[in-house]
């Protein structure tokens, strides 16, 4: 059975580009390059959702220059590679708060999602200035404006980025850490974890793969038996 919903930890940027003695952002640039590959083989794969980790709500703790740096890499992948993956029937949903984010940014990441809303290949959702804490807490004060004072699984996830979107069936972490890094908490009660020591950069299209076949050899018993 292939994964109806992939999410993947994007880590190692950094590293790959300190191991040949290049700046960050060297990596930042070929991890770009991975996020293009893996999108067109989840989609050839027949995955029906995709979450990346982009840049979570403890990356602004980067130096500035380093964020400039993966806005602009942003930037042009919303222009250029992201109308290439829409054109390909991709839908875009983005996960976390934009109203940090430059306003030409934002515009321009809000046009493509309006633009592929009504693409159905494959969704895919880039959490930028995304936490999950962050995320919970939302849903708290939405359902506190509305009045929900007896909230249920189903209400609290009508509330999440991923509203309409089945749960992780497999989370993929690269780089070989073994933390989940304050994403997607409520989202992956159940998913099945896959931790590579590939950097993110050199992950391809087999790394992917054979995460999905080891996903295909486990047990998933939702607490059964």
């Amino acid at each position: 059975m292939i994964p109806e919903h992939i999410a993947i930890i994007m880590d190692g940027n950094g590293r790959w580009a300190k191991k040949r003695s290049l700046p960050r952002v060297f990596g930042h640039r070929q991890g770009v390059k991975t996020v293009k590959k893996i999108v067109k083989s989840v989609s050839r794969l027949g995955v029906k959702v995709l979450t990346l980790y982009a840049f979570s709500t403890e990356n602004w703790k980067r130096p500035k220059t380093e964020v400039d740096a993966l806005f602009s890499l942003l930037s042009r992948f919303i222009k250029k590679d992201l109308k290439e993956l829409s054109d390909a029937g991709i839908k875009l949903r983005i996960l976390g708060d934009l109203s940090k984010f430059p306003q030409d940014l934002k515009s321009e990441i809000l046009s493509v999602c309006k633009d592929t809303e009504n693409n159905t290949d494959l969704e895919l959702n880039i959490a930028l200035n995304y936490g999950a804490r962050q995320e919970i807490i939302k849903v708290f004060e939405e359902m506190l404006k509305q009045g929900i004072k007896k909230p249920t699984e189903e209400i609290v996830s009508s509330f999440l980025y991923t509203a309409g979107q089945p749960d992780p069936d497999l989370l993929i972490r690269t780089s070989g850490e073994f933390r989940i890094s304050n994403f997607l908490l409520w989202q992956i009660a159940y998913s099945e974890i896959y931790v590579t020591d590939k950097l993110w950069p050199d992950f391809t299209p087999k790394d992917l793969e054979a995460a999905i076949s080891e996903f295909q050899k486990r047990d998933r018993r939702f607490g059964g038996i």
